[in-house]
This record gives C-alpha cells, sequence and structure tokens, in this order.
C-alpha cells in the first residue's frame, strides 16, 4: 500500500527537483533491471530458523498478528529485522 506524500514532502521533492538535484539516469532499462534484482535478493528469505516458545507466548505471537492482519511468521520475521537494523530498541538498554 502506498502512502500518499505530505505537502512537506511533495514541496521539499519539488524544490529538489528545481535545483537540479534529480540527475536522469543513462541506461533506464539497464538500471531497472539491476534494482529489481537487488530488490529480489533483499527480499528472498531463503534461511530458516526454528525456535521453542511457551504456549502462552505463541498464543499471543498469533493473536498479535492477527490483529496486525500479517501471518505470525512474518510478525516474526519483521520484528527480528527491525532489531538487527536499529529499528527496535534493545531490551537491555
Amino acid at each position: 500500500m502506498k502512502t500518499p506524500l505530505t505537502r512537506k514532502e511533495e514541496k521539499d521533492l519539488i524544490a529538489s527537483v528545481e535545483r537540479g538535484e534529480w540527475k536522469p539516469v543513462k541506461n533506464r532499462s539497464k538500471e531497472l533491471l539491476h534494482l529489481r534484482e537487488a530488490a529480489r535478493e533483499t527480499l528472498r528469505k531463503d534461511a530458516r530458523i526454528n525456535i521453542r516458545l511457551t504456549k502462552r507466548d505463541f498464543f499471543n505471537l498469533k493473536s498479535k498478528a492477527v490483529r496486525e492482519g500479517i501471518p505470525y511468521q512474518t510478525l516474526v520475521a519483521s520484528v527480528i529485522h527491525k532489531y538487527l537494523t536499529g529499528q527496535l530498541a534493545s531490551l537491555s538498554g
């Protein structure tokens, strides 16, 4: 789902274009192919883990995933990714 730009974001983009900060890509089709492949590689989930949870934690995990509208495995992967990329605060401080 795409999120619309705020007025400030839109004005900032227009100002950036007007300042000449945007440059055309020389070989657009080659660049698109490269970016698609990079995205595919980034999003490929090719490693598995197995963990043991208490029944209560597993139930709460599945319940939270239902409320979020996503599969519970996706929720777990998202939490791990956010933690590893610094988007989720450490619990130990």
